[in-house]
């Protein structure tokens, strides 16, 4: 598997205008509803997802014999076999969900990875699952990765639940950084103190003669941008309470500060002949992705934090692609729950369908366990058919790096998507620093106060 740049991020378009809600738990409307049954007494229970899902077909299957009593029962937007059209698609979607919600029909259980959950938390849409998972006796909290779950609550609630989880993460070469008169310290590191050990690193390896190294390649600036943003989101937004910080010199500085990179050669928008970036992002989605697109890339490849501000962390971002919320007004929470707890099991961990790292411990050490055994015998092969050679150190840096990650930003797809379509205009000359920052504040704020 090739490790790329994966700076990008699927954008969405959420118009959402909401106007009242019911209080979890609490509702009188809830209170009064009658829970939906089959003919033969089942409790239905209702999914809401965008199109058909694999993971959550196969384990609605599993569910239901473990659960006869309750009948399950999936709502598409897209129903299977027809294609998906993209962002005129996702805003219908968006649409029809938060018109549902707000009414009271909506699904039981909403997939919430494209929804604004700050707003449906703001206004009270959504159960928080916290004093669900403590008293749950089906679930076993010592076996669960608690450091993505207590990562991923807002405002102190679990209002969503993965299903699973992948790492953003940052990469060094070895071989250079190991060997260089550069001092290299990536726990405290800025991405003004990046730029600067870029700088020399590049040189050093030029007086040594070989061919310039950028830091990293083929990303424009916006791209570059939207990562910047995503690692420190929780200073620039507040969707619960719809504030923004974009008009001020932190948002401002970091649009000077990428501009001058690329200004300076330490990063190209553009593929470059012969491309050996000294860095490189990757998003990882396994534990076997530690080892094909790192040591791919590098013959020494080194896991750092990434540049960072003062007072926060560089660590693995933790990035979820599916979520599952229960609805406040459903009238069958409880039924709800067990679906969402029986995904937690490792009868639901195990399935083939489902993509990502596991919330369960165990599962992700077995998997670096065997991956660890194929190292030492040599049979884990990289896609060039090369022997990888890992040693046991990095194994266990591996393992921290899933154990302790705990960055995690309740990112809205619309609010990246704005920053990115107005970072062109600076980044182009168009327009300046100020003006940028204050049009992107303008339309962000807007946007979460609809």
């Amino acid at each position: 598997m090739t490790l790329k740049m994966q700076l990008g991020i699927i954008f969405s378009c959420v118009l959402l205008a909401v106007t009242t809600a019911c209080s979890a738990g609490s509702s009188g409307d809830t209170a009064n509803k009658e829970k939906s049954k089959t003919k033969d007494g089942k409790a239905v229970v209702t999914l809401s997802l965008k199109m058909p899902d694999p993971f959550y077909e196969a384990a609605e299957k599993k569910f239901e014999a473990k659960y006869p009593d309750i009948d399950l029962q999936f709502q598409y937007f897209k129903q299977p076999g027809q294609e998906w059209a993209g962002f005129s698609d996702l805003e219908n979607y968006i649409k029809t969900t938060n018109t549902a919600m707000l009414s009271g029909k909506g699904a039981d259980i909403i997939e919430t990875s494209s929804l604004p959950e700050g707003k449906y938390i703001n206004k009270k849409l959504l159960v928080d699952m916290s004093e669900w998972l403590d008293q749950d006796k089906t679930i076993n909290k010592d076996d669960l990765q608690m450091n993505i779950l207590d990562a991923s609550k807002i405002d102190g609630g679990l209002y969503t639940m993965p299903s699973a989880f992948s790492l953003s993460a940052f990469i060094g070469d070895g071989e250079v950084l190991e060997n260089t008169s550069v001092k290299v310290n990536d726990k405290n590191w800025s991405w003004v103190q990046f730029a600067d050990i870029t700088k020399q690193l590049m040189s050093e390896e030029e007086e040594k003669g070989k061919d310039h190294r950028y830091a990293l390649t083929n990303n424009p600036p916006e791209l570059i941008l939207q990562e910047m943003v995503m690692d420190s989101y929780n200073e620039f937004v507040d969707p619960i309470n719809q504030k923004a910080n974009f008009e001020s010199p932190l948002f401002e500085n970091m649009l000077l500060h990428i501009k001058q990179m690329y200004d300076d050669n330490v990063l190209s928008s553009t593929p470059v002949e012969n491309e050996n970036p000294l860095f490189n992002s990757a998003r990882m989605f396994s534990p076997a992705d530690f080892i094909d697109g790192p040591y791919l890339l590098f013959s020494n490849p080194n896991l750092l934090q990434r540049p960072h501000g003062e007072g926060q962390s560089g660590e693995a971002r933790i990035v979820t692609s599916s979520k599952l919320a229960i609805h406040a007004n459903s009238s069958v929470k409880e039924e709800a729950w067990k679906f969402v707890a029986f995904l937690l099991s490792e009868e639901a961990q195990s399935l083939a369908e489902r993509e990502g790292f596991s919330l369960l411990k165990a599962l992700n050490e077995k998997k670096f366990d065997n991956i660890q055994a194929q190292i030492k015998s040599g049979t884990f092969k990289l896609a060039n058919e090369e022997q990888a050679k890992v040693p046991d150190e990095d194994f266990e840096q591996f393992r921290v790096t899933i154990n302790s990650a705990n960055r995690y930003a309740n990112v809205d797809a619309k609010v990246v998507s704005i920053i990115y379509d107005e970072a062109i205009a600076f980044f182009s000359g168009q327009k300046s620093v100020k003006d940028v920052a204050k049009l992107i504040q303008s339309r962000i704020i807007i946007y979460l106060n609809e």
